[in-house]
């Protein structure tokens, strides 16, 4: 993906911040359920219409590929680049040859440089995996962690453990790690321990499941502290709360110098 020539123009307005204004980006966590939607149709193309209205400069998918056989991949990325200018981060190894991303995980962005990207097995009791990127908007630099973690507590824990561990010796920049962590509690029972001891706050999280009437926070967006989440909420839309078993989870994201 090229990189804009405008540097100095804020990604989210398309205009020119003030003098040290910290560029503020929408990111966007969203299950796709391999896009199957609760009327128990597959429709990639209601996946994409779903993530052109929110119109997001990051957005991480989990089960954004099949599961067993080939693993094929079952977003429609044309219809995703048309609506929304969003282009998929390739990985170095996949899956499977058909398939988007690694473990389901797939991480979308617009107008953005790719400066690395590093697939993540994760430690548990079923097949679980992450994606950790680095890229560049504009000047501005930002690492994502895209993660789907498993159903099991234990398997969440040692899973959160190994996300920190992969975080280490890396370069200090603005850092966030979202996607589905399977988590719905705060506090002491929260298997996602680790992650809040290392970013030094719980996740950001709003109810995004089931869709149709969200009770569980099971999608969050953890921060490091030159990364702060303004806000987020759920993506609210008669397409959304059918298109998936989850409610996509988006939050404005201002990074600090």
């Amino acid at each position: 993906m090229e990189r804009r020539s405008a540097a100095r123009i804020d990604p989210l307005t398309h205009e020119a911040p003030g003098l040290g204004a910290p560029p503020e980006l929408l990111v966007a966590s969203y299950n796709v359920h391999k896009g199957v939607g609760l009327d128990m149709r597959r429709d990639p193309a209601r996946i994409a219409r779903v993530i052109g209205e929110i119109a997001p400069n990051v957005i991480a998918l989990q089960e954004a590929d099949r599961r067993f056989g080939d693993r094929a991949g079952v977003l429609d990325l044309d219809a995703l680049k048309d609506l929304a200018g969003l282009e998929p981060v390739m990985l170095p190894t996949r899956r499977g040859r058909l398939s988007h991303g690694w473990h389901g995980n797939v991480v979308l962005l617009r107008d953005a440089e790719v400066e690395d990207v590093r697939p993540i097995d994760l430690p548990g009791l079923e097949p679980r995996g992450a994606v950790m990127v680095d890229l560049r908007i504009g000047d501005a630099p930002l690492r994502v962690i895209a993660a789907h973690l498993g159903l099991l507590k234990g398997s969440r824990l040692l899973q959160a453990r190994a996300l920190v561990a992969a975080q280490a010796g890396a370069d200090d920049r603005p850092t966030i790690l979202l996607g589905d962590l399977n988590e719905w509690r705060r506090g002491p029972g929260c298997s996602l321990t680790p992650l809040r001891d290392h970013y030094g706050a719980e996740g950001a999280m709003v109810a995004s499941f089931p869709a149709r009437r969200p009770m569980l926070p099971l999608d969050r967006i953890f921060a490091c502290s030159r990364a702060e989440v303004v806000d987020i909420e759920p993506h609210m839309s008669p397409l959304s709360r059918i298109a998936s078993d989850h409610l996509p989870v988006k939050a404005r994201l201002r990074l600090r110098p």
